[in-house]
């Protein structure tokens, strides 16, 4: 799939992952719709990167919200790639430190943004793609889901984010088996540990710790290499089905 002179959708595209994947698709010569909560910085990054970039406030789990994006991305014309990136960590375990069960709430927040909210975002982008003319190369879209090597490795206080990214990877290949006939590809990217907003909140010690759990390079990823890796997946028409670790060879210990 090319991208010139496409529309996409980024969702969680105002910072981390996704905001580097918009710059990205920027670059690449197409039209850009973040999708973002109403209280990230969405719409003024819309205004300071031009024209070719639009906001719509949305929460991934809406229905409405997410129908309104992808309205405005097909309104925008050849509405063909999707790059879901909307996600959220936090720590839920099994029991507290006196035995008790841990929270319901938190475990139930987290999937439904994580997992549920993918599901929602790709129905609602592959249910506008699929009235696209089909390229020459036999597509009529391209979607990039983003899932995590916790989907793998999950650590301890991690149960509620492993297991929703883990629906991610289960979903893959489903979603494209099921949008094959459609032209529309789906793969995943399971980053290993990288600099993004999520981990801001830790330390300069752990981080320094963080990194060296990398064999090489050791160090944490950066939002462009995901993007590196989202436009390849957009270009090659042949990535279809997998979801791709990118994480230098890391594996997660239990904590």
């Amino acid at each position: 799939m090319k991208t010139q002179d496409i529309t996409a959708l980024v969702t969680g595209g105002a910072s981390g992952l996704g905001l580097a994947s918009v710059m990205r698709l920027l670059a690449g010569g197409a039209r850009v719709v973040i999708a973002d909560l109403p209280t990230s910085p969405g719409a003024e990054l819309a205004r300071e990167l031009g024209p070719m970039v639009h906001f719509a406030a949305a929460d991934v789990t809406s229905e409405s919200d997410m129908a309104a994006a992808c309205d405005l991305a097909s309104s925008l014309g050849n509405f063909r790639v999707l790059v879901h990136c909307a996600g959220r960590g936090g720590p839920v375990r099994l029991l507290d430190k006196e035995g008790n069960p841990g929270s319901l709430e938190t475990y139930i927040d987290i999937v439904r943004i994580n997992l549920i909210g993918t599901f929602n975002s790709l129905r609602m982008a592959a249910s506008r793609m699929v009235r696209n003319e089909v390229t020459d190369e036999g597509e009529r879209g391209v979607c990039v889901l983003t899932a995590s090597v916790a989907a793998y490795e999950g650590q301890i206080g991690q149960i509620g984010y492993a297991s929703s990214k883990a629906g991610v990877v289960g979903m893959t290949i489903v979603a494209a088996r099921d949008l094959a006939s459609k032209g529309i590809r789906v793969c995943t990217i399971a980053p290993g540990i990288f600099d993004t907003p999520m981990l801001a909140r830790v330390s300069a010690e752990a981080r320094k710790t963080l990194s060296a759990s990398v064999p090489h390079p050791a160090r944490l990823g950066t939002p462009d290499e995901f993007s590196q890796l989202a436009m390849h997946i957009v270009s090659n028409p042949m990535l279809n089905g997998e979801t791709i670790r990118l994480d230098g060879a890391l594996r997660m210990a239990p904590r």
